[in-house]
């Protein structure tokens, strides 16, 4: 708990810098692209085609929960999955690649997994407000329910630096630990209601349900959905599931800290 509250504080006290860094982050990473940051829009405006053809027509021309269409019941899931992905697999590495220049400045490494997931957090933003437009295209208006957006994006940042703090810190010291990573984000895409829908399985596949539940990102694409296509308020209706997200974020956030406060004063030694 002692280096819970330490990274804490750490987080409160260069918050400054954590946007600052931030933002220069995302614009270092483009700067020697002709289209900038735009790329941070095409890249998922392709990914998001693909699978829309792939899953939408090619298999079975597949529909959303309750036989909605499935382009904007895909549409809203897959918005923070981007997010997710290029978040934490960018944070995970974020230490091992900027050990040998920030060693040499005064403030503390576990504000580097935080910057370089709040870098990627602003385009999210800017992909978020672009699928609001598209979804009152095409029928789901904006509605009071959007006003739980924030709570679901403090909760996601939440769980990527949880998470962050832990893979970051074992990839510093095991390289594997990225290449595993980055194959689990792969199989969690289809093991969160991204691009089929749950509900769709039997009363005997209940269990199954139940057990894809444990996967936090389910409660996270699930919050997103039920927000922007005003579907109710997923925090106070799945209150339980609220709980076990919460504590979820808790308990790797404590584990996480203990092992970057442990392992920090040796990173260097592992380069």
């Amino acid at each position: 708990m002692k280096s819970a509250l330490t990274v804490i504080k750490e987080q409160v006290n260069y918050f400054y810098l954590v946007r600052r860094l931030s933002l220069y982050e995302i614009k270092s990473s483009n700067m020697n692209n002709y289209l900038g940051m735009l790329w941070e829009l095409i890249n998922p405006a392709i990914q998001i085609s693909i699978y829309w053809f792939v899953f939408g027509f090619g298999i079975r021309n597949r529909v959303g929960e309750g036989g909605m269409d499935f382009f904007p019941w895909m549409l809203s899931g897959i918005v923070v999955w981007f997010l997710i992905n290029q978040g934490l697999i960018e944070a995970s590495k974020s230490i091992f690649k900027k050990i040998k220049m920030l060693s040499k400045m005064n403030f503390p490494m576990s504000v580097i997994p935080s910057y370089v997931i709040f870098s990627k957090f602003y385009p999210h933003l800017t992909l978020l407000a672009l699928v609001m437009v598209i979804l009152n295209a095409m029928g789901f208006t904006i509605s009071i329910y959007y006003i739980q957006l924030p709570l679901y994006m403090i909760g996601v940042l939440a769980l990527l630096y949880a998470i962050s703090l832990i893979t970051s810190t074992l990839a510093t010291i095991v390289r594997d630990v990225q290449m595993f990573l980055q194959s689990t984000l792969r199989m969690l895409l289809y093991l969160s209601p991204i691009l089929w829908d749950v509900s769709q399985f039997g009363e005997d596949l209940n269990w199954l349900k139940i057990l894809m539940k444990i996967n936090p990102f389910y409660y996270v694409v699930e919050s997103y959905r039920t927000s922007l296509l005003g579907q109710g308020w997923y925090f106070i209706e799945e209150w339980q599931y609220t709980l076990y997200f919460v504590g979820v974020i808790a308990v790797l956030f404590i584990i996480g800290a203990a092992l970057h406060v442990k392992f920090r004063r040796h990173f260097i030694d592992f380069l």
